[in-house]
């Protein structure tokens, strides 16, 4: 079946995929290297100031310049890691929203499928980070983004090649969170791909983003009113 994963993920739900988890081997739960290390003792460093709104995720998200974008109406923060995964994520959240932001966009979950990560672990690493926040910072507002598809046809990285269905599956579980939380899902894929292929004009590689993917993401967000 050509979506075996995207149908499981519709069919049990999150609760069930969380059982699922338990059932699953968790591939590879490491996130520690000398990158994360450096980006994160900045952060460490940062995570007293206040802020309005977050960007919570890996290199995607540390690509955009979003204080640039955003920064006449918001203070903002940029909290991606490039590299970063679920696992590293879960570790760092709280400190993230400790100044009780007002806002705070995830994107997450394209690194663990790089690793071949199963969803039911990156869905269940994902629930634990929007309960981390809940608890952390309570009125904190939860904005869950769609995770990015990739173009297999200017993809530098053959570890990435074919994950389509694994995308897809992932961004169903993603939606069922926020509706099991009542949290905002962000098709931010609606303007940035066709259909689950991202846009041969946003990107060089494949997989990261160009500038004018990240005007058209702000500019998303702002006719949204998400900012």
């Amino acid at each position: 079946m050509k979506y075996w994963g995207l149908l499981i993920v519709s069919l049990l739900g999150v609760q069930g995929l969380y059982a699922q988890a338990q059932r699953d081997l968790a591939t590879d739960s490491t996130f520690k290297n000398w990158y994360y290390d450096s980006r994160e003792k900045l952060y460490q460093g940062l995570k007293s100031q206040q802020v309005d709104v977050v960007f919570f995720g890996n290199s995607i998200t540390e690509g955009g310049p979003w204080h640039e974008l955003f920064g006449s109406k918001y203070k903002i923060a940029n909290r991606g890691i490039g590299g970063d995964n679920t696992f590293g994520m879960k570790a760092r959240v709280a400190d993230v929203v400790k100044s009780q932001p007002k806002k705070i966009f995830l994107m997450m979950g394209i690194n663990d499928i790089g690793r071949g990560q199963a969803t039911s672990w990156t869905l269940k690493n994902y629930e634990e980070i929007i309960q981390i926040i809940k608890k952390q910072s309570p009125k904190t507002k939860i904005y869950l983004q769609s995770t990015l598809p990739l173009n297999d046809k200017v993809l530098k990285y053959d570890y990435l090649l074919g994950k389509e269905e694994k995308i897809r599956a992932l961004n169903v579980g993603i939606v069922e969170l926020a509706k099991k939380y009542k949290l905002q899902y962000v098709d931010v894929k609606e303007v940035l791909a066709d259909g689950y292929v991202l846009k041969a004009n946003y990107t060089k590689d494949g997989i990261h983003l160009t500038t004018d993917a990240y005007l058209e993401w702000a500019k998303y967000l702002k006719a949204k009113k998400y900012l």
